[in-house]
């Protein structure tokens, strides 16, 4: 399990950009519009899901574009449940939220393509431990039951 990219962006609504690295901070992901002292601080999707999509969407879909801060690979994210934790290198997440209500006409990707992979796959977490996110950073999953 590990990142393949990490994404942000300055405002809400709007697709995320990958970036080299993000600062993981007490209320979320630094200079990210969805920072905040709530629980969906750093969003999350599987690369799997984004690939699924797409091949529905029958266009490539770019890593951040469901404005997820982190994409992961080889963890099935939607399948975990609140309460659980991600190691990320030197960071610790606590899952808070399986998907969301979907945006519609204020989400870019919802207006493109009609549809949305966040509110049934896409998953919430806030930060416990801060510290750099990068792709090809190793990911540990640690159920709450551990």
């Amino acid at each position: 399990m590990q990142i393949v990219s990490v994404n942000i962006s300055e405002k809400k609504g709007t697709i995320k950009t990958p970036v080299d690295w993000i600062e993981l901070t007490t209320t979320g992901v630094k200079n990210d519009a969805h920072a905040g002292k709530w629980h969906r601080q750093v969003s999350l999707l599987a690369k799997e899901s984004n690939e699924r999509f797409a091949k529905k969407a029958k266009r490539e879909v770019a890593y951040g574009e469901f404005a997820e801060n982190i994409t992961t690979e080889g963890i099935v994210l939607h399948k975990t449940i609140p309460g659980d934790r991600l190691i990320i290198g030197e960071t610790e997440l606590e899952i808070t939220q399986i998907g969301k209500k979907c945006h519609g006409d204020n989400c870019a990707i919802f207006r493109e393509v009609g549809a949305c992979v966040m509110p049934k796959e896409g998953i919430f977490a806030k930060v416990i431990k801060s510290g750099i996110v990068k792709p090809g950073d190793k990911l540990i999953y640690i159920p709450q039951s551990a």
